[in-house]
C-alpha cells in the first residue's frame, strides 16, 4: 500500500510539475524572413560576397594562366629563371588565399559585415522573444528554425506571428 500511494504521489507530482512548465515554439527564419530589413541586409551581404568572390577568382586565375605559362616555357628556362618564375606563382597564388582568408574566412570581412547589418535586426527579435516570454510567462521558448531542436509542434504553439506584431511587422 505504501509503495502505491508513494508511486501515485510521484505521477501526481510529475503532472503538476510539467503543467506548470509553460513553453512555446518560434520559427526565426521565419521572423526573419519576414522582416525588410533582414532582407535588405542580406541582398547587400550577398552582394558584396560576389564582388569579393570574381575578385579572388580573377586571382586564381591569374595565378593559373601564369603556371600554363611556365609549363609551355618550362623546357627553355635556365635554372635560376625556373625558380624564379615557380616563387612569382607560388607568391602569387599565397596573396590569392591570404585574400580569400582575409575576405570570407572565420571572423573576416564577410563576419564583420554580417555583424554589422544583420546582428542588430537578430538582437531586436531577441529583445522581442525575451519581452514575450516575461509578458507571458514562458518558462521555455523553442525555435524550430534549426531543424533538430523541434521534431514536432503544434501550430497554435508557434508564436512567430507574436514576435513579428510586437516588432512592428506586418506579415507578408
Amino acid at each position: 500500500m505504501k509503495k502505491l500511494s508513494l508511486l501515485i504521489t510521484l505521477v501526481l507530482g510529475t503532472a503538476l510539475m510539467a503543467s506548470a512548465q509553460r513553453y512555446c515554439v518560434i520559427d526565426t527564419k521565419y521572423i526573419l524572413d519576414n522582416i525588410p530589413e533582414y532582407k535588405d541586409a542580406q541582398t547587400k551581404l550577398d552582394a558584396v560576397a560576389e564582388q569579393w568572390q570574381k575578385e579572388i577568382d580573377a586571382k586564381f586565375l591569374e595565378v593559373d594562366k601564369m603556371y600554363k605559362s611556365y609549363q609551355a616555357e618550362q623546357v627553355m628556362l635556365t635554372d635560376e629563371l625556373k625558380h624564379k618564375r615557380e616563387e612569382e606563382i607560388v607568391a602569387r597564388e599565397k596573396e590569392a588565399k591570404d585574400l580569400q582568408k582575409k575576405r570570407f574566412g572565420y571572423e573576416g570581412d564577410l563576419f564583420k559585415k554580417r555583424e554589422e547589418l544583420v546582428k542588430p535586426i537578430q538582437d531586436r527579435v531577441y529583445n522581442a522573444v525575451q519581452k514575450l516570454a516575461a509578458q507571458r510567462m514562458y518558462d521555455f521558448v523553442l525555435d524550430k528554425a534549426g531543424g533538430v531542436t523541434v521534431i514536432f509542434s503544434d501550430p497554435k504553439l508557434d508564436k512567430s506571428d507574436d514576435i513579428l506584431s510586437t516588432l512592428g511587422v506586418k506579415k507578408q
